[in-house]
């Protein structure tokens, strides 16, 4: 998945290319976006939201740009996403927020990272040969810190709220 950027990422659909020559067996689906599309892989522009949620749920392994919205639709889907961030000096995109944003990730082990064909080579064979280690389940005890913090910011608001209009704090639903 290229996402929907209007920057080319001719590198990677050329690493994806190339790797898929090896890897007939394997049916790759590339979103490729305004990057030119591939030759051999199967090759949709853009993916309607329903397409999408369905191609990531038959995937074995999803490989992605280094979008935060991508890598989280990946997530969500229960992947562990290999993410090769797009590189602002070979205008591939206008900053580097995508490699920032995915070296932080892989610090805690949120994405594989790879910043060069041979990573991804090296990512795809391990996720063939292990598919199950690139599947993420959330925990639940994560879940619930997340719907607490949810809870705690919604308070915060609230009460900042309040703050500016001179009304009494409420409880989260409107209760006073």
């Amino acid at each position: 998945m290229l996402g929907t950027d209007k920057h080319g990422f001719d590198r990677l659909v050329g690493w994806l290319e190339s790797w898929h020559r090896t890897a007939t067996a394997v049916r790759l689906l590339v979103q490729h976006g305004f990057s030119r599309p591939p030759t051999g892989p199967e090759a949709v522009d853009f993916l309607d939201h329903a397409r999408l949620q369905a191609s990531l749920r038959e995937a074995d392994l999803v490989v992605t740009h280094g979008g935060p919205a991508t890598i989280t639709e990946a997530r969500r889907a229960g992947h562990l996403p290999i993410v090769v961030p797009r590189d602002p000096s070979r205008r591939e995109h206008v900053d580097d927020h995508q490699q920032r944003f995915a070296r932080r990730l892989a610090q805690d082990r949120m994405v594989v990272l790879c910043e060069s064909e041979p990573a991804l080579v090296a990512a795809l064979r391990s996720g063939l040969d292990d598919p199950a280690g690139f599947r993420w389940r959330a925990d639940p005890a994560e879940s619930r810190l997340r719907a607490a913090a949810v809870a705690r910011v919604g308070q915060i608001v609230e009460d900042l709220i309040a703050g500016d209009t001179g009304r009494p704090p409420t409880r989260l639903g409107g209760q006073r």
